[in-house]
């Protein structure tokens, strides 16, 4: 019986698994399957793979929940899938564990802008690869909700708006200061924070729409964008999901 086993690797680690991929001389077979890939059909490719269609709705799943897509390696020694960090550009079937284009886009110093924003709290960063190359983070005066009603909660509510609207100027301009000397060679924009502060924030700023092609889907979870995990989220925008399976050990 196979067992998974999922993991959150970063890309160090995740090069060096696949450069031992690279060493296996075993039968296997790799499929690459981007994000707009239809169920139907990656369960058509994964009929084609020995003794996948044990764990094949588990493979499917983790397929449907990738805003990336997922490249599977599946043979004697290796049993794995992983969502890759960046979107995925071409669907694949190969044999032999074929790591070249997971391993390419890894390699590569990609451009990404990270904008984390909480209500009072931002950071803005942009990094070549895990190198930083421009970083603003700050505060800024935000109440919190009135807890009473009445009509002075109409007017701290007022307030509050006036606060809110001011505050994501204020980002928006150093998002801009920041971004737009980077903007024509952008790779990616990865956002953090609460959702419902992003949404409003990127229906503010004019500026970040030029780059809504290029924002990734997915939301940094980052309580307080202080400089430090400002720098330390890069780590988690290059780092892939890797689900493993493994024959259970038994008595």
């Amino acid at each position: 019986m196979l067992v998974p086993k999922q993991r959150r690797l970063s890309r160090a680690i995740t090069l060096d698994l696949l450069a031992q991929f690279t060493r296996e001389t075993g039968l296997a077979i790799t499929i690459y399957m981007p994000a707009d890939i239809t169920l139907s059909y990656a369960g058509g490719l994964l009929a084609a793979v020995p003794g996948a269609k044990a764990v094949a709705e588990d493979i499917l799943k983790a397929v449907a929940n990738s805003t990336t897509g997922a490249a599977l390696f599946w043979g004697e020694r290796h049993k794995c899938l992983f969502s890759p960090p960046f979107p995925l550009a071409a669907e694949s079937v190969q044999e032999g564990y074929q790591v070249a284009p997971l391993r390419s886009m890894l390699e590569r110093e990609l451009i990404v802008a990270v904008v984390i924003v909480r209500m009072g709290m931002y950071g803005i960063g942009v990094f070549r690869g895990e190198d930083l190359l421009s970083s603003k983070v700050g505060t800024g005066l935000v109440h919190g909700r009135h807890r009473q009603g009445g009509s002075s909660a109409h007017r701290f509510e007022r307030h509050r708006e006036k606060q809110i609207e001011y505050f994501f100027s204020r980002v928006c301009t150093h998002a801009q200061e920041n971004i737009e000397p980077y903007v024509r060679g952008l790779d990616y924009v990865v956002y953090g924070g609460e959702r419902n502060t992003i949404r409003s924030f990127r229906e503010h700023c004019r500026f970040l729409s030029m780059t809504d092609s290029r924002v990734l889907p997915r939301l940094l979870n980052v309580r307080e964008p202080r400089q430090n995990a400002l720098e330390q989220s890069i780590a988690d925008v290059w780092s892939s999901t890797m689900i493993s399976w493994h024959e259970q050990a038994t008595c």
